[in-house]
C-alpha cells in the first residue's frame, strides 16, 4: 500500500486528512516539523511527501529542498500560500505539485495518483484470500475477475484493508463510512452492506475467510 508522510502541523488538518486518506487506501504517518520530517525519512520508506509551507518548526521551502536532495521521494505542497511567488519558488525547489487550501478531497486524491503515476510508484497491490485490490486502479478482483463494487462496497473495503489485524468497533466502521461517503448508514444498513460485501469477497459468505465476526466486538480483517 501506498505509504505518505504528512507534514502538518494543525491538528485538525491532520485528523480529517489522515482519516480521508485511510479510507482511500492510503498508509498515513504525520509529523510537524523539518527535522521530524528528516529524521523519519532517514528511518522509513514513503511513496510520497505531503508538505505544508508553514510549520511549527522550519518551514515547507527549506524542508522540500532537503528531501530532494537526500531523498527521491516526490513532494506535494499543501498550503494556504497560493501566489504566483510561491507556486513558482515550491517548484524551483523540486516539489511535484503544489495544492493551495482549500483543496477538494476527491482532487487531492487525484493529483496524488498523478505524481505517484509520474513518480513509478504506481500498482500498489493488496491480497486478501483470493481478492486482489489494486488501490490505484480503484478495483478489486477475484479469481482474475472484477468485483462489481458499490462506492460505499468499495470503501468498505478499503477500510477493512487499512486495518488489517485490529479490531474494529461498528461505530468505528459506521463513522469511516459516514465522514467519507456523505450517506447515511445506520447499524441497520450496515449489517447489509457488510453482508453484500460477504457475498462478493467470501467463498461462503455464511462461513467468511476475510472479514471475520469477532461476537460482540466488531469485525476484524488479518493481517
Amino acid at each position: 500500500m501506498t505509504k505518505i508522510l504528512l507534514v502538518e502541523d494543525d491538528k485538525n488538518i491532520v485528523l480529517n486528512l489522515t482519516e480521508f486518506l485511510n479510507n482511500e487506501g492510503y498508509i498515513v504517518n504525520n509529523v510537524s516539523g523539518q527535522t521530524a520530517a528528516m529524521d523519519f525519512l532517514a528511518e522509513e520508506s514513503v511513496d510520497l511527501v505531503l508538505l505544508d509551507v508553514s510549520l511549527a518548526e522550519g518551514n515547507g521551502f527549506a524542508t522540500c529542498k532537503a528531501i530532494k536532495a537526500e531523498f527521491d521521494i516526490p513532494v506535494i505542497f499543501l498550503t494556504a500560500s497560493g501566489d504566483e511567488f510561491s507556486t513558482v519558488t515550491g517548484f524551483d525547489l523540486g516539489a511535484d505539485d503544489y495544492i493551495p487550501k482549500p483543496f477538494r478531497p476527491r482532487e487531492l486524491i487525484s493529483r496524488i495518483k498523478n505524481v505517484l503515476r509520474r513518480s513509478g510508484n504506481t500498482g500498489k497491490v493488496v491480497k486478501l484470500g483470493n481478492v486482489v485490490v489494486d488501490t490505484e486502479k480503484g478495483i478489486a478482483l477475484k479469481n482474475n475477475r472484477e468485483l462489481y463494487l458499490s462506492a460505499l462496497e468499495y470503501r468498505l473495503l478499503l477500510f477493512f484493508i487499512n486495518n488489517r489485524g485490529i479490531l474494529l468497533t461498528r461505530n468505528q466502521i459506521l463513522d469511516a463510512i459516514w465522514d467519507v461517503a456523505g450517506d447515511y448508514v445506520n447499524d441497520n444498513t450496515l449489517t447489509v452492506y457488510i453482508k453484500r460485501l460477504r457475498e462478493k469477497i467470501e467463498d461462503d459468505p455464511a462461513n467468511p475467510k476475510i472479514i471475520l465476526t469477532v461476537r460482540g466486538s466488531g469485525y476484524k480483517v488479518e493481517e
